[in-house]
């Protein structure tokens, strides 16, 4: 059995164990400490952290995430790290709020209840727990799914609120080889069983925050941004919301009623669709519709933008141009909240 370790977080004092054959991340979310991550695969930089003492080693990691020279003066990617010693760990990004409120990660057996063609490549997926009964989330989120068969696994972000105990929805987009995409067409059915593991991800909306709210979807980004739709809609959510959703044409919309329906039920809301290729029949579908790319559509509808909240999830170029465009508009970054799956693992 594996050696373990204590590691203290600085500055918020929080102490843990980690085993040395556990990454620390993992270690985080077992316990419950939710730690600020992003991809877990070492290519982005959300969880970089300062060593202040210890001996942690590294395992394989993109240099653009955490290059050479960081790492000699001391900086760690969480998501790729494994302490050999008792350790202190200088915390540069985190939600103190968050830190320990947020459901421990948990191994569910879930069972196929329905499978829905949204798009030509959009198939929603709902799924039952069945062992435990119960899945604790918050909406926003996203859940590994194991690809049937194999030690593999998808990320997706989840489309429902906890309130919906009986379902979990996903919404997948479907890639030519992909290897659970291709499993929607032929070889997943009602009835079968899928291992989930979460929960994971910062795109949830914060207790006690009052700014505007921006919400950037495009494709299968549908799915948390919807959720979030949905939470402020049981929630009475007060604040003005701006869901701007990227498409190529009419026939790649989906969810169109439900999220009329959602912002009826919203103080001040509004949805446009940017449509990169044609706007054919966007008329008669009753929703304000722009043409060109969704970051140009924002930034000419959004000029305080820096005043907002943004939330972005979609293809990992979408959410590279709205990162871009809120760099350019001075928008803090604890206002921006994403997820942009782009490891080799979780690419569906």
């Amino acid at each position: 059995m594996a050696d373990t370790h204590r590691i203290n977080f600085e500055p918020v004092d929080i102490e843990m164990e980690v085993g040395e054959d556990e990454k620390i991340l993992d270690a985080a979310f077992r316990q419950g400490i939710h730690l600020m991550h992003g991809c877990r695969e070492g290519q982005c930089s959300a969880c970089k952290s300062y060593i202040l003492d210890g001996d942690i080693q590294m395992e394989r990691y993109s240099t653009f995430a955490c290059n050479d020279a960081e790492v000699e003066e001391g900086y760690v990617l969480l998501c790729r790290a494994h302490a050999f010693s008792d350790c202190t760990i200088e915390l540069l990004n985190f939600d103190e709020d968050e830190l320990l409120n947020s459901a421990p990660l948990q191994d569910v057996e879930t069972e196929v209840v329905e499978l829905t063609e949204h798009t030509h490549d959009i198939v929603g997926l709902k799924l039952r727990a069945v062992s435990p009964a119960t899945y604790d989330f918050k909406s926003g989120q996203y859940s590994d799914l194991m690809i049937p068969g194999t030690d593999e696994h998808r990320s997706f972000s989840m489309a429902t609120t906890p309130t919906n105990a009986d379902h979990v929805e996903f919404l997948i987009k479907k890639y030519p080889g992909g290897k659970f995409s291709t499993l929607l067409d032929d070889g997943i059915t009602v009835g079968d069983k899928i291992q989930l593991k979460g929960p994971y991800g910062n795109f949830t909306l914060k207790n006690g925050h009052v700014l505007p709210i921006v919400l950037i979807g495009g494709g299968a980004g549908m799915a948390p941004v919807l959720a979030l739709l949905r939470h402020m809609s049981e929630t009475e959510d007060t604040r003005r919301v701006r869901f701007y959703y990227g498409a190529r044409t009419v026939q790649d919309l989906f969810y169109l009623e439900e999220i009329k329906a959602l912002g009826e039920r919203l103080a001040d809301f509004e949805f446009v669709v940017a449509l990169s290729e044609s706007t054919d029949g966007a008329d008669e579908l009753g929703v304000i519709a722009e043409s060109g790319m969704v970051t140009t559509v924002v930034e000419a509808r959004e000029p305080e933008l820096r005043k907002t909240e943004v939330y972005l999830c979609g293809p990992p170029p979408m959410v590279d141009a709205a990162l871009e465009l809120a760099a350019q508009q001075a928008v803090p970054g604890d206002q921006i909240f994403f997820d942009k799956f782009e490891s080799p693992i979780s690419a569906e």
